[in-house]
């Protein structure tokens, strides 16, 4: 199996959604050419993996996007939704064990289009110029402009080849004018800006995962963390898609039976200046923060609502702190409440 070296995420990853996860949603609309293996590999959430044995009816199986040697002029190119509208800062172009097949260059292009996919009136825009690549490694490619939304992206390959991940590491827009100062919303929603920061474990699956749409697909689709053995607790620092009140509280634990947390309680803090990387020092001090929910007992597979009493007033809250006694896994975080 090629190897491949561990890299370090760029300062732009930081505080970061990946507008291309088809976990949330993204979509590969259109390729060229995917002889070899389909659009839709690129865009998985799971790291791309690597079997020496397994081969399909098109040749050596290939956990990422790959079209076919090229013999005609040109070169190939695919067409992607992302998840959701969103300010790109960087990408992440992946060519893990594409060695011998991967392209030499790439470069992207952003449309922004209100209703509907691209058409052949479409304005793009490029965002990376032609750049090389090299075989099984992370490119990152920073984006100058972060103000402006884009909705699709358009991904060329020179002349042809594999990728075996694209990552988009921007935040998502979601158009907080619209709502009304007493409207309920969800101020812990991934497409209304939400964002875990900060955590103890994550071992079988991201903080991130509690935020997502639905009520969960099966119990990877949560946060779980690994079994406690030691002293202390586990818990999540989540960036709230808008300053606000909280006034209802869901935590699902749907699946987690045997792994469910025993009780759960929820902090919160006004910190509007904060950054997308907290300290050690700004990570202990979330244990100080001011309870919203006192510690209460979880059942599995379950949703537990709470509202009225059990919810303290402490004000407007950026962020909030999730804490799990002493571990387990939790499906998904609802934060109702209004914009402040």
């Amino acid at each position: 199996m090629p190897e491949i070296s561990t890299v370090t995420l760029p300062d732009f990853a930081a505080g970061a959604v990946n507008l291309a996860s088809a976990r949330l949603g993204a979509k590969g609309l259109f390729s060229t050419d995917e002889f070899f293996a389909p659009l839709e590999r690129m865009l998985n959430d799971a790291p791309a993996e690597f079997d020496p044995d397994l081969y399909d009816d098109n040749g050596k199986y290939m956990d990422g996007w790959e079209s076919r040697r090229k013999r005609v002029p040109g070169h190939d190119w695919s067409v992607i939704r992302l998840a959701m509208p969103g300010r790109i800062f960087g990408f992440d172009v992946d060519t893990r064990f594409f060695t011998g097949n991967y392209p030499p260059h790439c470069s992207i292009e952003a449309a922004s289009i209100e209703d509907g996919d691209p058409t052949e009136a479409t304005v793009w825009t490029e965002l990376v110029a032609k750049a090389p690549l090299g075989p099984s490694a992370q490119h990152f490619f920073a984006n100058a402009d972060r103000s402006k939304v884009w909705t699709h992206l358009r991904l060329h390959i020179y002349p042809d080849g594999g990728i075996a991940r694209l990552r988009v590491y921007g935040a998502a827009h979601f158009d907080w004018s619209k709502i009304g100062a007493d409207e309920e919303i969800d101020l812990a929603y991934v497409f209304h800006g939400a964002k875990a920061l900060a955590w103890s474990d994550a071992h079988y699956g991201h903080p991130d995962k509690i935020l997502s749409p639905g009520r969960g697909i099966n119990m990877g689709d949560g946060w779980e963390t690994k079994r406690r053995r030691g002293p202390g607790h586990d818990w999540a620092i989540i960036r709230l898609g808008h300053a606000g009140r909280i006034d209802r509280i869901l935590i699902d634990t749907h699946f987690f039976k045997g792994n469910f947390p025993d009780t759960c309680e929820i902090l919160g803090a006004y910190l509007p200046g904060a950054g997308d990387v907290f300290s050690e020092a700004e990570i202990a001090a979330s244990e100080g923060w001011k309870p919203i929910l006192s510690r209460q007992k979880m059942q599995m597979d379950a949703e537990h609502l709470y509202e009225g009493d059990k919810i303290a007033d402490i004000g407007p809250v950026t962020h909030v702190r999730l804490a799990m006694h002493p571990d387990g896994g939790v499906m998904r975080l609802r934060l109702y409440g209004r914009k402040a």
